[in-house]
């Protein structure tokens, strides 16, 4: 088969953070992690090329993957290989939707992450395989993705003895067991002290450690941003009161306080009655205002990020995550004031 392999500037060689903005650029042969790729898959797979991009410009245009998708099925590629992207939350998002996008055209493709990576749950049922929490995994995590690429090459079901994470689909099996047997198993295996034996593994959350402290507020850029949902008066952007699918950013160049009347919470599960009366009480402000003027933080950011909170989605809430980082790292950002309700 014909593979394009997709990959972010790290990994192609392009540079490093300061290479982030890169826009997708087509290689007319493997590039950077890619030629281990080529050198896996044998004679009878040829990466014929490669699609870089930043991972701060692909995290922040949620519909670029079609645009590298085209790139892709230009080359002739008959199938689309990304990553591994390990535990990178921008550049598993990247390859998560290209995932997405592949499979609306029929395009073959499989990724390599971490379990944890947000990127799964972008991927939907895309094929995507484990990968190790960081590039020191590359050559057990390149060699697992090669391989899965090979077996979907070849139409064969790729699964979770080939490492497969994520939505799996569920198929029609014959077991060898009767369900109360395997039910009694799996009760005198729980009594025996295994708690990790089960035919439904449940959902995994992330622990997430905090970044450090900043030493010196005075010389940075802080931004304002918050689940509590406080839009413009009349929510002109229709935010979702609860289980949000997205977030919008609202700017505040020369905006020094918010007056009851001109903002309002759309937060589901609350009275925003207190918050209407004074919007500073989920987005603070007037507080910032003062201290920027004191020069305790070196500047406000131009613009908050809001979302709901309420009865959001794990895999959209890590999203959101993802997409604010890359947002603010991009603008400069150093410091962020998350509020919630």
């Amino acid at each position: 088969m014909r593979v394009v392999h997709y990959l972010n500037q790290f990994q192609a060689g392009i540079g490093g953070e300061d290479a982030a903005d890169a826009p997708p650029q087509l290689h007319d042969e493997p590039v950077g992690t890619g030629r281990l790729l080529a050198r896996l898959l044998g004679d009878e797979h040829e990466v014929v090329a490669s699609i870089s991009c930043g991972d701060d410009h692909a995290a922040s245009n949620p519909g670029l993957m079609k645009e590298v998708l085209e790139m892709a099925r230009e080359t002739g590629a008959e199938m689309i290989v990304a990553g591994p992207a390990f535990g990178s939350g921008r550049y598993g998002l990247a390859c998560g939707r290209l995932l997405a996008a592949a499979a609306t055209e029929d395009v073959p493709a499989v990724a390599g992450m971490h379990p944890d990576n947000p990127g799964v749950d972008e991927a939907g049922a895309g094929v995507v395989v484990a990968a190790g929490a960081s590039t020191r995994d590359m050559k057990e995590s390149m060699g697992r993705l090669a391989a899965a690429a090979v077996k979907l090459a070849a139409g064969e079901t790729v699964g979770p003895d080939d490492g497969r994470v994520g939505r799996i689909p569920r198929l029609t099996v014959t077991a060898d067991k009767r369900g109360a047997t395997r039910a009694v198993d799996l009760a005198l295996a729980r009594l025996a002290g295994d708690r990790d034996a089960t035919e439904i593994p449940g959902a995994l959350f992330d622990v997430v450690t905090p970044a450090g402290a900043v030493e010196d507020l005075s010389a940075v850029t802080v931004a304002l941003v918050t689940e509590g949902a406080l839009v413009p008066a009349g929510n002109p952007d229709h935010l979702e009161a609860a289980r949000a699918t997205r977030w919008l950013p609202y700017p505040l160049d020369g905006v020094a306080a918010l007056p009851a009347g001109d903002y309002e919470s759309v937060h589901g599960g609350f009275s925003p009655s207190a918050a209407n009366d004074d919007p500073h009480r989920i987005l603070p402000l007037d507080v910032a205002r003062e201290l920027e003027e004191e020069g305790r933080i070196g500047g406000l950011h131009h613009e908050y990020l809001v979302t709901a909170g309420n009865g959001t989605a794990v895999p959209n809430a890590r999203r959101f995550g993802v997409e604010w980082a890359a947002r603010l790292h991009g603008s400069g950002v150093q410091a962020a004031i998350l509020t919630a309700t």
